[in-house]
């Protein structure tokens, strides 16, 4: 079975994506198990900031590596706060962390009425640190920001990420629901099959 390090300590992520690659054959550790440091993330773009992930844990590992950066962009702020989601709230005075981050952007948007946003995953994997063509896939949802929080379900922005086709938050709508769904779910599909088509075909048995 290939192993590919995912460059991230969220075991949650992890979870997630194992159970996506496994009917490849492939078997994801973290970074951390091979105690390996997280990488900068200087970029201002995901794909440039999942690249620099991704080239970091494969050169310390000296296997393929997986990684991912994702956020939350809304159409009123051009986009942002795209790769800086994480840290949203401290912008603001407050501290790091995801309900002080759902009441920043509230405040924010208190005025707005356009609410159109999009929560956005973007998968880079390369075979090695200097691989010429790394593998890409984006995952992404649109939606609109709710006036208030609704629902327990998720983590970050789901409690206000409304979802017109469902008629309700991602923080209400069943996990497994949400995961088939979401941005990260569309992107963990795509790198899949990118996979499979770029590096198993002819090499490994396809399930």
């Amino acid at each position: 079975m290939m192993k590919i390090v995912l460059a991230s300590n969220n075991q949650g992520k992890l979870a997630e994506l194992r159970a996506m690659f496994a009917p490849l054959g492939l078997a994801l550790i973290t970074q951390a198990d091979l105690g390996i440091t997280e990488a900068a993330e200087p970029f201002h773009t995901f794909v440039e900031n999942a690249l620099a992930k991704a080239r970091h844990a494969a050169q310390h590992s000296g296997l393929p590596a997986l990684a991912d950066d994702a956020g939350l962009c809304v159409d009123a702020f051009c986009g942002l706060p795209g790769v800086d989601t994480a840290y949203y709230a401290t912008q603001f005075g407050y501290e790091k962390g995801d309900a002080n981050n759902v009441r920043a952007l509230l405040e924010q948007m208190q005025n707005v009425n356009q609410r159109r946003a999009a929560m956005v995953s973007t998968l880079v994997a390369v075979r090695s640190p200097q691989d010429p063509e790394p593998l890409i896939a984006v995952g992404r949802v649109v939606g609109e920001i709710s006036r208030s929080p609704l629902g327990s379900n998720g983590f970050g922005f789901d409690p206000v990420m409304f979802i017109p086709q469902y008629g309700k938050t991602f923080a209400q709508l069943p996990i497994e629901l949400k995961n088939t769904i979401s941005h990260r779910g569309q992107a963990a599909r795509a790198m899949a099959e990118l996979m499979r088509e770029r590096w198993l075909a002819g090499t490994a048995p396809l399930p």
